[in-house]
């Protein structure tokens, strides 16, 4: 039996933080097949100053960061869609659950990726985007396939932690009322925590292609950031009331 895993995103670089990891963990394994759908290629972001990038330019050097990073991971997808939607308008664009829906479908991932209510950092997009994955999973649920659904989530007792040591290396804190801040879920939500610390160094090569985003990716030393990706969390919003998972596939 195949496993396939979907990951459903707004922005170039949404998917470095998410199932990299996973990914790079089953990246071997000739019966995994892997689908990434962004919704916008992130044409709208900051320009970071001295960046070689324009207005006019900057969604396809961002798209190009993001097939280099899957490269540099080791394992590339085997379908990736631009749905081309406009950056920072992705609520309001019509027939987003239907277009995820349509490559589901065509697809029928067993596990589905996205973001939660929260959006992790409550970008608008990023709660669009999760919210209308959710409702294409539920909408295409009971024939084969559509096994899980993940929501990706930083546990409440990893973002104090994180947040501790942004304060003591002189950082500004993550205010988790704030558009675009980091921001954690209740420890007993996260039903799913993989240890991905094996291919630490694989996530690292691909967060480090995103170069267009380092003032949000960050100059960390890579062991900083090998520590900081060594743990996947998830909420699984379906089927409800699992939990001590440690593999997106387990039990399935």
């Amino acid at each position: 039996m195949g496993r396939t895993l979907a990951l459903v995103v707004a922005h170039p670089d949404d998917d470095a933080y998410g199932v990299a990891g996973t990914v790079a963990l089953y990246a071997d394994d000739p019966d995994f097949r892997y689908i990434l759908i962004h919704a916008t290629d992130g044409a709208a972001g900051e320009i970071p100053p001295g960046f070689p990038a324009t207005r006019e330019t900057l969604g396809e050097i961002r798209r190009e960061e993001d097939r280099r990073a899957w490269v540099a991971l080791g394992r590339v997808p085997d379908r990736h869609e631009w749905l081309g939607l406009d950056d920072g308008l992705v609520s309001e664009a019509p027939g987003l659950e239907d277009r995820i829906a349509q490559i589901l479908a065509e697809e029928r991932p067993d596990v589905v990726g996205t973001f939660g209510p929260d959006g992790m950092t409550g970008h608008p997009d990023h709660i669009a985007v999760g919210a209308a994955t959710d409702a294409a999973f539920h909408r295409l649920r009971g024939g084969p396939g559509f096994r899980r659904l993940l929501h990706g989530a930083m546990p409440e007792s990893v973002f104090q932690r994180w947040n501790a040591s942004r304060v003591r290396r002189g950082e500004r804190p993550w205010d988790p009322s704030a558009v675009y801040d980091l921001r954690g879920v209740p420890d007993e939500q996260i039903a799913m925590s993989v240890d991905v610390s094996r291919v630490a160094d694989r996530i690292i090569a691909g967060l480090r292609e995103h170069r267009s985003q380092a003032h949000v990716i960050g100059t960390a030393p890579d062991e900083v950031w090998a520590t900081s990706v060594s743990m996947e969390h998830y909420v699984v919003a379906w089927p409800l009331g699992e939990t001590g998972l440690t593999d997106v596939f387990e039990g399935l």
